[in-house]
């Protein structure tokens, strides 16, 4: 079931009961597409960081199992409230 979906610019995340799905559009034409589906269990931390006051972007990097560097890191802008994104995953960690 999904529970929380966001659109970026040409990226979607899909937060469902049970995993993260995210889909990347790649290519000029945006007719080349990964689906990456990762369950929560399998993320192993994850981080926001805001740019300040004025610019209101951030970015979240999440990290799957033990890897060192971020597995996933994507540009949110200001539509968007990372902190409920970050509530939201937080809440998947029991």
């Amino acid at each position: 079931m999904v529970e929380l979906g966001f659109k970026l610019v040409r990226d979607t995340f899909i937060f469902t009961d049970k995993r993260l799905i995210l889909i990347d559009i790649q290519g000029l034409t945006g007719s080349k597409r990964e689906y990456l589906s990762i369950p929560y269990k399998s993320i192993s931390r994850f981080s926001i960081e805001t740019a300040g006051t004025f610019d209101l972007d951030a970015e979240l990097k999440i990290w799957i199992s033990s890897e060192q560097q971020a597995s996933i890191s994507k540009q949110f802008n200001k539509k968007i409230d990372i902190y409920k994104v970050q509530q939201f995953l937080a809440s998947k960690f029991f």
